[in-house]
């Protein structure tokens, strides 16, 4: 799809955003994953809204050895263990901010990594936080999503499903066909098929090889559900 395509394709797509219900969400992490592609993040800020529609994220189930809530608590992911629809926000090797949505009942730590968007409303504001033209790379991958949308550590535990500036959405806008691999960048449960994408998306993140078919293997031990 041309870049000129996927502008008019967004143009067409600022309809009214309804606001999800946290009694919409999915009560499993994995199935929350996968619910969220196609949904909407929403900031609204004094110089006007961002949106972009999720087309990538990675489930963080309970127990998974791979997510920072394996060791069990701690201050910094306090935010975890909050009711779902809730946000985690955490500041990823001292460079980049990412956004998580805590995907298991109050109590329950886990979380679902948003890792990529593709931009609706506010293009030209995503593109002043994130200093480059290049609309491909605004929000395709978690730490530009953030930049482009100035999320950060105050947003940290922000209900994401009440009124407020930082909200998930839904816009009346058929969802492609969703993939599934490995998530990216982990050596621990790293056979786990728990990132999910909307196929043909241009603005999902990583390597193009994991957008392949993934052959069959054996279930480990620590099986995707």
């Amino acid at each position: 799809m041309s870049l000129a395509r996927i502008a008019l394709k967004n143009s067409l797509e600022k309809s009214s955003i309804r606001r999800l219900h946290r009694s919409e969400l999915p009560a499993d992490t994995a199935k929350l994953a996968r619910f969220l592609i196609g949904k909407v993040v929403v900031h609204d800020l004094p110089a006007g809204r961002l949106s972009g529609r999720i087309v990538e994220t990675e489930a963080y189930p309970p127990g998974d050895p791979a997510g920072h809530h394996f060791r069990g608590p701690t201050p910094r992911i306090r935010s975890m263990y909050l009711a779902p629809g809730h946000a985690y926000i955490f500041f990823n090797y001292g460079a980049h901010f990412m956004l998580n949505v805590v995907g298991e009942p109050a109590g329950i730590a886990a979380a679902i990594l948003i890792r990529a968007l593709e931009p609706l409303d506010g293009i030209e504001l995503m593109q002043r936080h994130r200093k480059t033209t290049q609309i491909l790379d605004l929000t395709r991958g978690p730490g530009r999503l953030a930049a482009a949308f100035k999320i950060d550590r105050r947003h940290d535990g922000l209900d994401l499903c009440a009124p407020g500036p930082l909200w998930l959405g839904k816009i009346n806008h058929r969802t492609g066909p969703i993939g599934k691999t490995v998530r990216i960048g982990i050596t621990r449960a790293a056979d786990r098929l728990l990132r999910f994408y909307e196929r043909g998306n241009p603005f999902v993140s990583g390597p193009k090889r994991l957008l392949l078919p993934i052959p069959v293997r054996s279930k480990s031990s620590f099986a995707s559900k």
